[in-house]
């Protein structure tokens, strides 16, 4: 028999533009994978040859070690070998006072009644981040945990999402002795974003920085009040951050940064398998999956928590091994060698990568009693429960049923297309003995409406539905409309279903990702493909038919599930997390800011400017990294003037005890315009200065110039623009490598200009700061790129020497024969080497700085230690900058945006890996435009935010 399609000349036309469509896709990600795996290939060869004094021999694991290269045995949880840190964990009387962060910033998020399934950000993630803070807050040594959450005072939303604070219960299980000394665990619920409404996680990247703002005011303070507590004059501060999923994972890196603190982080799940799959359906392009995920920012966020973190902990060996290595960040090959170094106490060279541990999540066991009941499955009738009633959810469920006695077949998972929820469906659709023998329950979240769920989700309902009518499966297939968490240990005792090991019930889950690593522990079901239909119904079947595989599975999951809860995960993590080198804000201060407080003196909050190294680095004698700047042409850059180091000696007199000025400020102002040239930037500063100088209470005003020149070309052109440096509070240099302020002596000696370097800023950003190796790795990419681009007119990328010990400093002659600057971050993250390369002055200038340094994070770091507010501070920038522009658009500071100014820099950000656009706020009230920058402009503009009277 054959079949004749008659089409048209139009859906012919359609349908050849469709095929040649997905074959360009194809092609042009075929492409991508052979260019990332060549740049990969030459990677590793590089950082080996780096490294080459390790021996094969030596690339192996230790015994105990939980990693993604370690094996499990069946039966046995891997366990951490310090015995003496689990001994001092789990005395009562340990004297660890540890205070935990837990960040989850997306979905609605509260201790009781989780509306779990309500939207897709309200999922599994809500219930584990609660139930780990609850956990961690009753073990012994943990002083406090806090769970950092959005607030959402939405009119559509539950009033309890607005409560500032909530208090977590603690577990009361019978083999925990103690619980946190504080009292446990608290939902702390920072206000970022619209107060008025319920964002989804994709458009809550322009309010992160806002968000990371109100954090570090809650930490700081609460750091503070505990210190007190225990009977410390030193805060108690996180021994760790920890961010849940990609838009938590930037804020901990920026917290983590600032507090110089260590990080930790879990993904969830991770946005290159996402768009990998994405792209494999072919439904979408690149550009359309983008725009509705926002999945390039997220896939930034997920590789800067591979520059940052110290741990991230998985739930399996399959995340490592096929979703974590498609990071730029991480490398499985070069992670082996660099853990083997670190064991034989060598060095790395510079390159750093986080530890990776496989750590299941914990399982709640209070409500969970084995039941010794018919594996038929019989649930009617209460002939032997004394008199008690059936829980309400059970006759929600029973009542779909048209034979209730059958065994039931159970799903609990919100309607997402990777939950896999359809093929469950047509798996048992079509198997008639499947039917036969089972019901098939769908527990999929809580809905009101279909027309009220997300797109996505009432896709898949609507399909499932159907299904449901094609295969006339009336009377066998629930799936109620609502259900509380409260309610799921109940549903659980109805059924054998996947996922159902707390009461010992046998699963059928898939042999990709969590599920294998569970099953071989507790040996209690069957694995098997989840997009393979038959095999999901063979599986199901033979489960339900064979009584004694029924019950074997059963047992299994009954004697080992001890091993998944969350007394065990917790002792897991914080034996990993208080293995961590741990860090913290090193500098000594009071907040005691009376004029006769020895410890607010720069002798004693800048001790460490006797350091030689310092000193020489700025002193007059020493001109090698701060004199004169020469280009391939020979004509000079700059020429700067010597830097004077003050004497320590006028910084102890009484009289200079307030120093820096910046604390006693109401407000601040931050210059961070990013024009091509310092004489536009010193313009800008002089007009927005006398701008100020005609108020009443211009006293109350302190200024910070912040900028990607180095101090000593500031230093060179400051007073030939009419400037002293006593103008300003201090200088951010370097795109916020290196923080001074004027010195005091300058006030008192107008002839000449001395400095105060914060040294405490340098130890404060030098984790994994590359060093000599990061030197040569991007010496070797600028030689690279000048052999591909080689004309007469000399090296398109010459090295400059910064004269600092944090910032490599690169000229390019024409920015246009440069590659942009994401692939400049790629290239030394797959080196495993860690930093922000900075394009600046309109791409003319590249700088390479510490990864926990930026001009954003210099602000942040001179709020924590001086104690200025950030809703005081006022940013001042042009209409765009260079390429760390975006950092400084969002937060609790005000913003002016002068019009017209560093137009042209556009073209730093015209190759982003995401647009700028995803990252700016929209319609933020703190944020104001300038349209004519003068003085009657300026003044006009701060009265409109409330600053000047105007």
């Amino acid at each position: 028999m054959s079949v004749t399609y008659n089409l048209s000349t139009t859906e012919w036309t359609v349908v050849v533009q469709f095929v040649a469509y997905n074959l360009y896709i194809e092609g042009e990600e075929a492409q991508r994978r052979t260019k990332r795996h060549i740049e990969r290939e030459k990677a590793r060869r590089e950082a080996t040859a780096d490294m080459s004094d390790l021996s094969e021999g030596e690339k192996g694991d230790t015994v105990g070690d939980i990693s993604a290269h370690g094996d499990s045995v069946r039966g046995r949880m891997p366990r951490v070998s310090s015995v003496d840190m689990m001994a001092n964990l789990s005395s009562p009387h340990a004297d660890k006072k540890l205070y935990i962060v837990l960040i989850s910033l997306h979905g609605l998020i509260r201790g009781e009644n989780m509306e779990l399934g309500r939207d897709s950000d309200t999922g599994g993630q809500v219930k584990y981040v609660v139930e780990l803070a609850r956990a961690l807050g009753s073990m012994p040594g943990v002083y406090r945990v806090d769970l950092l959450t959005r607030q959402v005072m939405a009119p559509d939303v539950d009033w309890t999402y607005g409560e500032p604070t909530e208090m977590l219960n603690p577990l009361t299980e019978n083999h925990m002795n103690e619980i946190g000394e504080s009292g446990g665990a608290y939902i702390i619920r920072i206000p970022f974003g619209p107060k008025d409404k319920y964002l989804s996680k994709e458009v809550l990247w322009p309010h992160i920085p806002e968000f990371v703002d109100g954090a570090l005011g809650h930490i700081r303070q609460m750091s503070k009040v505990l210190g007190k507590q225990i009977g410390s004059d030193q805060p108690l501060w996180p021994i760790a951050i920890h961010g849940h999923y990609a838009d938590a994972g930037h804020s901990a890196a920026l917290l983590s940064g600032v507090l110089n603190v260590p990080m930790i982080f879990t993904g969830h799940s991770l946005g290159r398998d996402k768009l990998e799959q994405l792209l494999k359906q072919g439904r979408q392009s690149r550009e359309e999956i983008n725009s509705t995920y926002k999945i390039m920012r997220r896939i930034e966020a997920e590789e800067m928590t591979l520059d940052v973190s110290e741990v991230i902990i998985t739930s399996t060996k399959q995340e490592i091994e096929e979703q974590w290595r498609l990071y730029d960040g991480f490398d499985p090959v070069i992670e082996r060698k660099l853990r083997a170094r670190i064991r034989r106490n060598v060095s790395c060279y510079g390159r750093f990568m986080p530890r990776m541990v496989v750590i299941p999540p914990g399982m709640e066991f209070r409500n969970v009693v084995a039941q010794d009941g018919d594996i038929d499955g019989e649930v009617e009738g209460n002939e032997d429960s004394s008199g008690t009633t059936d829980p309400p959810i059970w006759s929600e469920i029973m009542r779909f049923f048209s034979n209730p006695r059958k065994p039931m077949i159970l799903a609990l998972a919100r309607p997402d297309p990777k939950k896999n929820l359809i093929t469950l469906v047509k798996a048992f659709g079509e198997c008639r003995q499947l039917r036969d023998l089972a019901n098939l329950t769908l527990i999929m979240g809580n809905r009101d409406a279909i027309d009220d769920m997300s797109s996505t989700n009432s896709s898949v309902l609507l399909s499932i539905l159907k299904l449901i009518d094609k295969y006339d499966l009336y009377g066998q297939v629930a799936y109620p409309k609502h259900h509380k968490q409260c309610d799921v240990p109940d549903i659980y005792r109805l059924a054998a279903k996947t996922k159902a090991a707390a009461r010992g019930l046998p699963i059928v889950a898939t042999k990709n990702g969590g599920p294998v690593d569970i099953h071989r522990v507790l040996d209690n079901g069957v694995l098997v493909d989840p997009h393979d239909q038959q095999s999901i119904a063979e599986a199901l079947l033979k489960l339900v038919a064979d009584k004694h595989l029924w019950a074997r599975c059963r047992d299994h999951g009954l004697k080992n599930i001890h091993l998944f809860s969350w007394p065990e995960h917790c002792r897991t993590y914080l034996a990993r997390v208080t293995s961590c080198k741990q860090r913290h804000p090193k500098w000594q201060r009071s907040d005691d800011t009376h004029t006769g407080s020895e410890s607010d003196s720069p002798g004693s909050s800048l001790r460490d400017i006797q350091d030689l190294s310092l000193k020489m680095s700025l002193d007059c004698e020493r001109t090698e990294g701060i004199g004169t700047l020469v280009l391939n042409d020979g004509k000079k850059q700059v020429n700067s003037a010597p830097l004077k180091l003050a004497a320590n000696e006028s910084m102890e007199k009484p009289e200079n005890c307030r120093f820096p000025a910046l604390r006693m400020r109401k407000f601040i102002f931050v210059i961070a315009v990013d024009c091509d040239s310092l004489a536009d930037i010193f313009d800008i500063s002089k007009i927005i200065i006398e701008a100020v100088r005609t108020e009443k209470d211009s006293q109350s005003i302190g200024f910070i110039l912040s900028s990607s020149w180095s101090m000593s070309e500031i230093n060179s052109l400051l007073e030939k623009a009419g400037l002293k440096s006593s103008y300003f509070d201090a200088f951010i240099c370097n795109s916020g490598s290196e923080i001074y302020y004027p010195s005091p002596s300058s006030e008192q000696n107008s002839s000449e200009s001395q400095y105060v370097v914060d040294s405490d800023y340098h130890s404060h950003i030098d984790y994994r700061w590359g060093g000599e190796s990061l030197r040569n790795t991007l010496v070797r990419w600028a030689t690279s790129v000048n052999d591909k681009t080689k004309d007469n007119n000399g090296a398109v990328i010459t090295e400059l020497d910064s004269g600092s010990s944090h910032c490599y400093e690169f000229r390019v002659r024409d920015p246009a024969l440069v590659p942009p600057f994401k692939e400049l971050k790629r290239l030394v993250r797959i080196q495993a080497l860690r930093c922000h390369a900075i394009y600046c002055n309109n791409g003319e200038r590249i700088n390479a700085i510490p990864i926990l340094a930026s001009r954003a994070q210099a602000i942040r770091y001179l709020y924590v230690r001086w104690g200025m507010e950030l809703s005081n501070v006022v940013v001042f920038l042009g209409e765009c900058g260079d390429s760390d522009y975006e950092q400084l658009l969002g937060g609790l500071h005000k913003t002016v945006i002068l019009k017209g100014r560093c137009r042209a820099a556009n073209q730093i950000h015209a190759n982003r890996s995401y647009p700028l656009e995803d990252v700016v706020p929209t319609d933020n009230p703190k944020s104001v435009e300038c349209e004519k920058c003068d003085i009657d402009g300026i003044k006009a503009t701060l009265g409109k935010l409330g600053v000047l009277k105007g």
